[in-house]
């Protein structure tokens, strides 16, 4: 491949290519390859692609990540207001809908020296906000050494509020650990 003045030339075995440069359409022409040609054509039609799917700032997965953070800390010192605050006014966690029903969740349950440990979630951007799923540990730290109990999976819907990132609808439910089952983005 030579640069020149007038485009990029591609060597004489690239029979059947597209003609490129300033002197397009002349013996002087320069050849492409169909495939670099077509390379060329979805470089510049992705980005414009790109703008119609949903993204999420740098900001957006800060306080995302956040709320997943604050999630455990809330529930396990039994802060039933604070665990509301996570979710939307008509928010769910499981079966349970509104603040209220969130509320008296935490408010009744037991005293347990089981805590919840979460991994890393996988948060994707969708038209209403972002989907998210993590893996929880559940962590008995009254035994010596502390033990896993289980391992549950959070199916997440968050969205954007003016008070920031809230959980819509979160579910708990059994973690399929199998390999094959592994969540992709």
């Amino acid at each position: 491949m030579q640069i020149t003045d007038t485009g990029v030339r591609l060597p004489r075995a690239n029979r059947g290519a597209v003609v490129v440069g300033r002197a397009c359409g002349t013996r002087a022409g320069r050849r492409m390859s169909f495939a670099t040609a077509f390379l060329l054509v979805a470089a510049l039609v992705s980005p414009a692609a790109a703008q119609n799917r949903p993204t999420l700032t740098g900001d957006d997965y800060v306080e995302i990540l956040q709320l997943y953070f604050q999630y455990p800390l809330v529930l396990d010192s039994g802060d039933a207001e604070g665990y509301a605050d996570l979710f939307t006014t008509d928010g769910s966690f499981n079966d349970r809908v509104g603040r209220q029903a969130l509320i008296d969740f935490v408010k009744g349950r037991a005293a347990t020296t089981v805590r919840h440990a979460p991994l890393t979630p996988v948060i994707v951007a969708t038209p209403e906000g972002a989907r998210g799923t993590v893996l929880n540990l559940f962590v008995d730290v009254g035994q010596m050494p502390a033990v896993v109990t289980r391992i549950t999976q959070y199916r997440d819907t968050l969205v954007k509020t003016p008070d920031g990132w809230r959980f819509k609808t979160r579910v708990n439910g059994s973690a399929d650990l199998r390999p094959e089952s592994a969540a992709r983005p």
